[in-house]
């Protein structure tokens, strides 16, 4: 075993790296017993294809558990990403300005919007007179 071998989960990110690499490794050893497995099928033994077939099956399984670990190892880096600024967060937002007051001497202002008299209703069809 490699003595560096250890260091390969000291982080998400490397552990990322590391199962990636695996990914890889593990498609290309898949198209290599794929390849074996067209060249074995005119062949006379069976039980040789049958475990080339087994091969292929298992190394299709571990490809597909490769993918998911690096899509778990993605969510916990985007995860820790996102705890991280949310405990930087409240040391900026007490360095920052603070928002204005509100004043309650001031009036709200008014929002214009039609009258129910004005609305589908001409004066002259109404016989009514719209004073605006």
């Amino acid at each position: 075993m490699n003595p560096g071998s250890g260091r390969n989960f000291d982080s998400i990110e490397s552990a990322h790296d590391f199962v990636a690499l695996l990914a890889q490794t593990v498609i290309e050893a898949k198209k290599e017993i794929d390849a074996d497995v067209q060249k074995e099928e005119g062949s006379k033994t069976p039980r040789r294809l049958d475990a080339l077939r087994l091969v292929s099956y298992g190394l299709e399984k571990l490809e597909l558990h490769m993918k998911q670990s690096c899509r778990i190892l993605n969510d916990l880096r985007s995860l820790r990403r996102l705890l991280a600024a949310e405990r930087t967060a409240p040391a900026r937002a007490v360095s920052a300005k603070p928002a204005p007051a509100v004043r309650p001497d001031l009036p709200i202002p008014a929002v214009h919007s039609p009258s129910p008299a004005r609305v589908g209703a001409s004066p002259a069809r109404s016989g009514r007179v719209v004073v605006a």
